[in-house]
C-alpha cells in the first residue's frame, strides 16, 4: 500500500512543489488549501494524470479546530494512514510598523504558529498508534536572523514554529520525527511581484545570486522527512548562503 503525505497550504507555491516531489516518489498525497479552488484542483488533475498515486484535495482553515479535527479524519477514513506531515500553511501581511493590527498579527499568528501546532496535534495522534511518522514545519530565516520590520509578526510566528519544532520532536520521540525546514527567499507568485529592484538588492546578500525555486526547497523537504532518518529536532536552512 502506497504511503501518504499531507500537505497544508498545498496549492501553490512550496507547498505545490511538495506534493510533486511527494507524488512523483510514489506517494498518495493530499493537497489542502483554504483559498484558491481552481489551484487546487488543477494540481490534483496533473498529480493523477502523471503518476500512479491518488491525490485528495481538501479545503480547511488549518487555524480553524474543527475543520482540521475533519480534514484529519477525512484522510484516515480515505488512505488508512499519514506517514508524512508538511506544515506548509502560512500567510504574511507586511506593513509598517505604525499600520499593524493587533488583528493582523493574531491572523498570522493563528495560521502559521497555532495552525501548524493544531494540525501536528491531530495527525500526531495516529502517526503515535502505529509509532512511526515523520513532520517537517516549515518555517523560514526570517524566525531566525534575516529579520525585517515590515515583517515582525510573521517573523515572530516562525520564530515560534521553531520553537514548536524542538518541543514536538521531545513530545513524539522515539517513534515520530520532527524537523523544520528554513527557506530564505523562494521565487513563488507572492515574490515574483516583489520591486525589482528590492529583488536585485536581496540577491546580492545570498551566495548563489538567486532565488531558490520552489523545487529545491520541496527537495530538502523531501529528504528531511524521509530519507534522513537520523536527523530529529533540527532546523535546517535552505537559503543559498545567505548572511554567510
Amino acid at each position: 500500500m502506497s504511503k501518504v503525505c499531507l500537505v497544508t497550504g498545498g496549492s501553490r507555491g512550496i507547498g505545490a512543489a511538495c506534493i510533486k516531489e511527494f507524488a512523483k516518489n510514489g506517494y498518495n498525497v493530499v493537497i489542502n488549501y483554504v483559498n484558491d479552488d481552481l489551484s487546487a484542483n488543477l494540481l490534483k488533475t496533473e498529480i493523477e494524470n502523471n503518476y500512479k498515486v491518488k491525490a485528495l484535495i481538501i479545503k480547511a482553515d488549518v487555524a480553524n479546530e474543527i475543520e482540521v479535527k475533519n480534514m484529519v479524519e477525512k484522510v484516515i477514513n480515505t488512505f488508512g494512514s499519514i506517514d508524512i506531515l508538511v506544515n506548509n500553511a502560512g500567510i504574511a501581511i507586511d506593513t509598517t510598523l505604525e499600520d499593524k493590527t493587533k488583528e493582523n498579527f493574531r491572523k498570522i499568528l493563528d495560521t502559521n504558529l497555532i495552525g501548524t501546532f493544531l494540525v501536528s496535534r491531530e495527525v500526531a495522534k495516529y502517526m503515535l498508534n502505529k509509532k512511526s511518522g515523520s513532520i517537517i514545519n516549515v518555517s523560514s530565516t526570517n524566525g531566525i536572523d534575516t529579520n525585517y520590520p515590515e515583517s515582525l509578526d510573521y517573523d515572530a510566528s516562525k520564530a515560534g514554529v521553531i520553537s514548536l519544532t524542538k518541543n514536538l520532536a521531545k513530545a513524539y520521540h522515539p517513534y515520530i520525527r520532527v524537523n523544520s525546514v528554513a527557506p530564505g527567499w523562494v521565487m513563488t507568485d507572492m515574490n515574483k511581484e516583489l520591486d525589482k529592484d528590492f529583488i536585485k538588492n536581496e540577491e546580492s546578500k545570498i551566495l548563489l545570486g538567486r532565488f531558490a525555486d520552489p523545487s529545491e526547497i520541496a527537495k530538502v523537504i523531501y529528504f528531511v522527512g524521509v530519507e534522513a532518518s537520523y536527523i530529529n529536532g533540527s532546523i535546517i536552512r535552505v537559503d543559498g548562503g545567505e548572511n554567510v
